[in-house]
C-alpha cells in the first residue's frame, strides 16, 4: 500500500504533566516522517496544558474535558476525533512515554506496509535503560527482558503492547472499534488486544522500533517460586480498577480460559503468600462486580 497522501494524526492523552507532555510533543513533532496533525485530549483542565501544546509548534487540536475520561475515555474521544479529522493512520501515545528516536514513525509505517499489518506497535522500554523491555514479554515459557532478545526479527506477529506508540489503521478502528470508556483505565488496553485478536485482523510488533516508558514490573509480585506472579498496585484506588476490570475481561470471549489460573493464582497471593483475607475478600468482590458490569467509581 502506497503511504502518499496518507494522514497520519496523533492522539496524546494527560492530565497534570504538563513537563512530561511537553518532552512527548516534542519527540512526536521531531520525527522524520511528520505526523499531519496531533489531538491532545486533557484530562485535568484544573492544571491545563493549552500552553503546552501552542508552545508545541504541531498543528495540534486540544481537547480539554471537564470530567476525567480516565485513559480510556481520553483515548476513546481523541481517536474518534482524529478519525473525524480525515485520518489514514492513528498514532496513540502518552504523556509518560515518547517516542525513542526520530524514526519510530516511519518504521512502524514501513513495518506495517511490508507485512499487511493493520496495527503495529513499537517495543516498549524502560525509559531508564532503552534496552530493556518496560514490560517483560512472554514468549513461549520464556519470559523475554531485553530488546536484544529479539535481534535478527522484524515482527513479532499478533503481539502488540497498547497504547504506547501503537499505530492504527483508520480502517482497524472500523472494526476493533475505540476502547470502552466503563474501564476508565487499567485494563483498556488488554481489552482492545482481545478484541484484535477476535477481529482476525493482521497486527504485531516492529522490533526495529522502541517507545520509551517508565518500568512498569514493580506491581507485579512473584509467587511460586517465580512461576506465577500476581498483580498488587500499590494504592487504593489502581487495586479497585485492576480488579474491577480484569472480573470483566476474564468473562469475555477469547479469555474465559484464564479464569482458572486467575482464581488459583490470586487466592495463594491473598491467603498463602500475603495472609490477607480481607484483602482476598475484596478481590472476590471487585471481581464479581466486574464479571456483573457494575462498573460504578469509588
Amino acid at each position: 500500500m502506497s503511504g502518499a497522501g496518507e494522514r497520519v494524526v496523533a492522539v496524546i492523552v494527560t492530565r497534570h504533566r504538563r513537563e512530561q507532555l511537553a518532552e512527548s510533543l516534542r519527540a512526536v513533532g521531531g520525527q522524520s516522517r511528520p505526523v499531519d496533525h496531533v489531538v491532545v485530549v486533557d484530562n485535568g483542565p484544573d492544571s491545563p496544558a493549552r500552553e503546552v501544546v501552542e508552545a508545541s509548534g504541531l498543528p495540534a487540536t486540544y481537547l480539554p474535558s471537564e470530567r476525567n475520561l480516565g485513559g480510556a475515555g481520553g483515548f476513546a474521544l481523541g481517536m474518534l476525533h482524529a478519525l473525524a479529522l480525515g485520518a489514514d493512520w492513528v498514532w496513540c501515545a502518552d504523556d509518560d512515554g515518547r517516542p525513542a528516536d526520530a524514526e519510530v514513525l516511519a518504521t512502524l509505517l514501513a513495518t506495517a506496509r511490508r507485512h499487511g499489518l493493520a496495527e503495529v506497535s513499537p517495543l516498549v522500554t524502560d525509559m531508564a535503560d532503552p534496552d530493556r523491555l518496560a514490560f517483560p514479554l512472554r514468549r513461549g515459557l520464556r519470559w523475554r527482558r531485553s530488546r536484544h532478545d529479539f535481534a535478527g526479527l522484524d515482527v513479532l506477529p499478533r503481539y502488540a503492547s497498547l497504547f504506547n506508540g501503537a499505530l492504527f489503521r483508520a480502517e482497524a478502528l472500523d472494526v476493533v472499534g475505540v476502547p470502552d470508556y466503563r474501564l476508565f483505565f487499567r485494563g483498556d488496553e488488554t481489552e482492545i488486544h482481545r478484541r484484535l485478536v477476535r477481529s482476525g485482523l493482521p497486527f504485531g510488533t516492529a522490533v526495529g522500533a522502541a517507545y520509551l516508558h517508565p518500568e512498569g514490573t514493580t506491581e507485579f509480585q512473584p509467587i511460586l517460586g517465580g512461576r506465577l506472579s500476581a498483580q498488587y498496585p500499590a494504592n487504593d484506588a489502581k487495586r479497585y480498577f485492576t480488579y474491577r476490570n480484569r472480573g470483566y475481561l476474564m468473562a469475555q470471549p477469547g479469555m474465559r480460559w484464564l479464569l482458572p489460573l486467575e482464581w488459583v493464582r490470586f487466592s495463594y497471593f491473598f491467603l498463602v503468600h500475603r495472609r490477607d483475607r480481607a484483602g482476598w475478600r475484596e478481590w472476590v468482590r471487585l471481581t464479581t462486580a466486574g464479571r456483573r458490569e457494575r462498573f460504578t467509581r469509588p
